[in-house]
């Protein structure tokens, strides 16, 4: 087992208590699969949460930064954000920052994750 699956099976096994999640490789990382909407993704063995307009502050005054790629020397940032510490560290800080995410995603369950220039 690489190291990246293995990340990838101590998130699901982190994620436990909010329920059946479930790891999928793309891109070269995983996509983290609650109900059938990917509400987290581990790239570089980061783990990065879904955000959008409703919690992206919340992240932001954590000091959590925005996942970005380069493509064609551009900048390109998608609204998932960088776990916090706490969410490794504390069940219940686990539990409220997965819901968060999570609710991210059923409020934006249909569109492809627009890509932001930087």
């Amino acid at each position: 087992m690489s190291e990246t699956q293995e990340y990838a099976a101590h998130i699901v096994d982190l994620l436990d208590s909010f329920g059946p999640c479930e790891a999928r490789r793309m891109f070269g990382g995983y996509g983290i699969f609650h109900q059938g909407l990917m509400f987290a993704l581990i790239a570089d063995n980061n783990l990065y949460l879904k955000a959008d307009d409703e919690t992206r502050e919340l992240f932001s005054a954590e000091g959590c930064e925005a996942f970005s790629y380069y493509k064609k020397e551009k900048e390109y940032r998608l609204s998932y954000y960088l776990a916090p510490e706490d969410f490794f560290e504390d069940p219940d800080a686990c539990l409220r920052w997965a819901r968060l995410a999570f609710d991210a995603a059923l409020r934006n369950p249909n569109k492809k994750n627009k890509r932001r220039e930087a």
